[in-house]
């Protein structure tokens, strides 16, 4: 009982093990927010002209963020930062904090005064498709949503400066605060402010979750602030070299929201259907993908910075492969339940069965890449641990806009949901790219990687996701049938068919997967435990 309230607590050194527990159980509990967040979307907005503008309203704040290493800062400032915790220079780590804020806040500042002035001219361009209605909506929506640019970018910083002492708490609960402020603002001023309270909400939580839940945590732990624009210093000259390629490269996993909402802004209500089966499907990359990435970073810098490159890519490796495991399985139960799942997560209000269809289809599709997503933030990891920026932000830019022919041809080709096969086409070419770069670097050797398990995995997953679906649809769902209790009944029987099929499958296969996942404590960044284990002991922890 101690050790499981010394692991919630704010001080707490995590290990890999523990830190991804604990942002898997947080970042659940955030989707769990969230989802609620989306079906009070889709009950009082529906999938419609509203929804539509609320969800491309995020598109130029998120270029912001983007442009001006929102997510560059804390990618690159952990290996900085966690190098000169190596290094015992504990002062240079806080001068280089500090003069990053400094001046990366001024510079977003002046860009979000900037985007502030121009959003209406960008919005036009960018949903070309809107009535003018619906355009002026997305502008007030926009320039309400920019300034949370601010909070995101400094709260990115300081959360990088508590991962880098392993201080994972603060930062994990961000999102979830972030999440309930939204659904906040939509409770208490939607009737005032309609829609347009959403926004609001996430303005708020903005301030409140990433960006005040980690100055707290930064507070306690000692880290020092004083303002600085010290711009020749070498600490900040070596992270901005490390930035730009992330400030000026486009990933497809990012562009990827642009796109499709670019697109689909000619059709009523198509924004809002993708942005629903897009969200939900973002649940299971948030849990496999986004927190073993996010817990990894840390310990993938140390083991390269200390020179350890077997452990490194060893460790990069093992992680790839019980993340694409699991993913593989989870695909398929994802794919059998589709239909009776977004039935139950979002059709009420104004979210009719015919809404629910279609995003079915399109969840059904997205579902098909979770491995590619999952796999390739770990493999993104590891280059941002090697310190090499430059060369995966060139090679995925270049995906990103030989991708964009793909998502033209298949949308006017098929319609909306030939962007989700784009989608899965496009993160897939890039999950490939980033893999042969490491491997041709020797950072992360690809036969290192388990390719019969994985083979195994993949094998149990196509038969149990074929037979789940064969036998969920003796439970047919249809506009006149559909129902919670009918709902419950196709879903409860994809479940339990998918894990039959899956534990009887890995049995048959005498697949080591089971066992891999028990191990992961011990096995999960090992000589990393251990050397933390021996400093805690040293220091009375």
């Amino acid at each position: 009982m101690t050790k499981l309230l010394r692991f919630f607590l704010p001080s707490h050194q995590h290990t890999a093990f523990s830190a991804t527990v604990l942002l898997m159980g947080t970042i659940m509990l955030s989707r769990v927010i969230g989802y609620v967040r989306e079906a009070y979307i889709a009950f009082a907005f529906g999938a419609g002209s509203q929804t539509d503008a609320y969800v491309a309203a995020f598109t130029l704040p998120d270029f912001l963020n983007y442009i001006v290493a929102g997510g560059a800062a804390s990618i690159t400032f952990i290996s900085i930062y966690t190098r000169f915790l190596a290094e015992k220079r504990e002062a240079d780590a806080q001068k280089t904090f500090s003069i990053i804020i400094t001046v990366m806040t001024a510079v977003l500042v002046l860009g979000t005064v900037l985007t502030e002035i121009y959003a209406p001219q960008f919005v036009r361009w960018f949903v070309k498709g809107f009535s003018p209605d619906k355009i002026e909506l997305c502008i007030h929506l926009t320039r309400i949503l920019l300034p949370a640019q601010i909070f995101f970018y400094v709260g990115g910083v300081v959360s990088a400066v508590l991962l880098s002492h392993r201080l994972f708490l603060f930062p994990a609960f961000g999102p979830l605060i972030y999440n309930a402020f939204i659904i906040a603002g939509g409770v208490i001023g939607g009737h005032r402010f309609g829609i347009a309270s959403l926004a609001y909400g996430a303005l708020v939580g903005s301030f409140v979750g990433p960006f005040l839940a980690s100055a707290i945590g930064a507070v306690r732990i000692g880290t020092g602030y004083k303002p600085s624009f010290d711009v020749m210093n070498p600490a900040f000259l070596e992270w901005v070299k490390l930035s730009i390629p992330l400030m000026l490269g486009v990933s497809l996993v990012t562009a990827d929201d642009w796109i499709l909402r670019h697109y689909a802004a000619s059709g009523v209500g198509d924004i809002a259907r993708l942005n629903y089966a897009k969200r939900l499907f973002a649940v299971p990359i948030a849990v496999l993908g986004q927190a073993t990435g996010q817990a990894s970073l840390p310990f993938f810098a140390r083991l390269f910075n200390e020179k350890r490159l077997k452990d490194f890519a060893q460790t990069v490796n093992d992680s790839v492969y019980r993340v694409s495991a699991a993913s593989l399985l989870a695909t398929a139960w994802m794919m059998a339940a589709a239909l009776p799942l977004i039935d139950l997560v979002y059709r009420r209000g104004r979210f009719n069965f015919a809404d629910t269809r279609t995003t079915a289809v399109y969840f059904f599709w997205f579902s098909l890449s979770l491995v590619l997503w999952s796999a390739q933030g770990l493999y993104a990891r590891a280059f941002y641990a090697a310190g090499d920026t430059l060369t995966p932000m060139t090679a995925v830019s270049i995906v990103t806009v030989a991708s964009l022919p793909v998502y033209s041809i298949l949308f006017h080709s098929f319609g909306v949901v030939g962007l989700a096969w784009a989608s899965d086409i496009g993160i897939g070419v890039n999950l490939v790219v980033l893999a042969l770069l490491l491997h041709r670097k020797k950072f992360v050797p690809l036969g290192g990687l388990r390719w019969v398990e994985l083979g195994k995995a993949a094998l149990v997953a196509v038969i149990a996701g074929i037979i789940s679906v064969k036998v969920a649809s003796l439970v047919p769902l249809s506009s006149v049938r559909a129902s919670r209790i009918a709902d419950l009944m196709q879903l409860g029987l994809a479940s339990v068919t998918w894990a039959a099929a899956v534990l009887a499958g890995l049995w048959l296969l005498r697949s080591d997967l089971p066992r891999d996942l028990r191990r992961s404590k011990q096995t999960a960044y090992p000589t990393v435990a251990h050397e933390e284990s021996g400093e805690i002991m040293r220091s009375g922890r």
